[in-house]
């Protein structure tokens, strides 16, 4: 039996796209590490916690792997995805369907694609 320890993130600028997902996340960029270091771990109140390594090349392609965010307690996904817009995301591809289902595939700063989904109090209330 094994456990995810971290989920990895190529990109040209480590510490700022681990503040950038700080942000989106509210989890903490690990104690000791600077602005000019090549491997940034941001850690969550559980693992798989997000490590960004600096590579030289850009992004190419669609990621084979992306994660799925949601808001907790009360919040909308809605809401999230204003919130992540303001922080810098862009919506890439959006989902969202006339009877409140669907998700929206955004991309952080780098390009990397992630997708907010429903909340579980929006879920609860759709009886899903």
């Amino acid at each position: 039996m094994i456990g995810i320890h971290t989920v990895t993130f190529d990109c040209a600028e480590p510490y700022q796209l681990a503040e950038w997902w700080q942000q989106a996340l509210g989890w903490s960029v690990e104690d000791g590490v600077g602005k000019d270091d090549d491997e940034v771990m941001l850690e969550g109140p559980h693992e798989p916690y997000l490590l960004f390594i600096r590579v030289p090349e850009d992004k190419a392609v669609k990621n084979r792997l992306h994660i799925d965010v949601r808001p907790e307690g009360d919040g909308t996904r809605d809401e999230e995805v204003e919130r992540l817009l303001a922080l810098g995301a862009t919506v890439h591809e959006d989902h969202r369907y006339s009877d409140g289902t669907g998700w929206v595939t955004m991309l952080d700063p780098e390009g990397n694609e992630f997708c907010v989904c429903r909340g579980e109090a929006e879920r609860a209330a759709m009886g899903d």
